[in-house]
């Protein structure tokens, strides 16, 4: 028999629907981990009989080497938090700046848009261990009085500026996503054009670009990776260095490791986000 739900005179709760529900809810789950602990054993299987596991097990899964490099690989990766953690709020910051440059329509603002476009479609069409190249290597050989020569000062500008040309196009798309309505409803309260993006664009804006702009900055984790390249002992260098002295590659393995830890819980989070706007607009943007 049907129960209402109190202060509700049309909708009613079936509790043996809801008891089918739960209980094909806890075959599905049962079917699905039988499915990947399945899948695992066979790959397992077909992995450990193969002729040269030996060989690929002693090479790249080494517990001495793993045991013996972790540390030394651990202590460096802090190199790689320090530029992501300089890098982020850099980012956003530039990303934001040349997003609403391109944005602005009034046409005294022409060279602001034609610069902020050049600089998005440089920097986003040339690969970004390129700019590392460039400007690592290129501005400390002019030598000018004044610019630093550090080698990670310019791998980190070289991600701030190819990450920026992304994030300024997330950051667009999010303007762009903000219906024409809100603008005109904040203008017809007397709202300047100013105060329309400070107060009414750009919050929706922003809440509707949190999850692709988070998977921008699990690439950027990684990617720090790339300044390896001009010479700093981050993480992959590290791991560099171990596997030429001992001629394993258990090193990378545990590089690879420490990265996984780390953009793991950020996929989750981001996912989490995006279910979560998924829901709000289901809802009607309800909190």
């Amino acid at each position: 028999m049907s129960n209402p739900v109190p202060g509700a005179d049309t909708v009613y709760i079936d509790p043996l629907r809801q008891e089918r529900s739960r209980k094909k809810a806890r075959r599905d789950a049962l079917i699905g981990i039988g499915s990947l602990l399945g899948f695992v054993v066979v790959i397992v299987l077909l992995v450990g009989r193969s002729s040269g596991w030996e060989a690929v097990q002693e090479t790249f899964f080494d517990g001495d080497q793993f045991v013996e490099s972790f540390p030394g690989l651990l202590q460096a990766f802090w190199l790689n938090v320090r530029i992501f953690l300089i890098a982020e709020p850099l980012i956003l910051i530039i990303g934001l700046l040349v997003a609403l440059a391109r944005t602005v329509k009034s046409p005294i603002f022409l060279p602001v848009r034609v610069l902020s476009t050049l600089y998005v479609d440089i920097f986003r069409g040339v690969p970004t261990i390129l700019i590392i190249f460039l400007l690592g290597f290129g501005m400390p050989a002019l030598q000018l009085p004044g610019v630093p020569s550090d080698a990670i000062f310019w791998g980190t500008a070289a991600l701030v500026l190819s990450y920026g040309a992304y994030v300024a196009e997330v950051f667009r798309a999010g303007i762009g996503s903000v219906h024409p309505s809100q603008t005109m409803a904040a203008r017809s309260l007397g709202l300047s054009s100013f105060q329309t993006n400070r107060f009414v664009v750009l919050p929706q804006a922003v809440r509707n670009v949190t999850p692709p702009l988070l998977n921008d900055f699990i690439s950027l984790q990684k990617d720090t990776a790339l300044v390896a390249v001009l010479g700093p002992i981050e993480v992959l260098r590290r791991a560099q260095i171990d596997t030429s002295a001992n001629f394993n590659y258990t090193p990378y393995v545990g590089a690879a490791l420490i990265f996984i830890a780390l953009t793991i819980p950020m996929t989750r989070f981001a996912d989490w986000i995006q279910v979560r706007s998924a829901r709000k607009r289901q809802a009607g943007g309800v909190s």
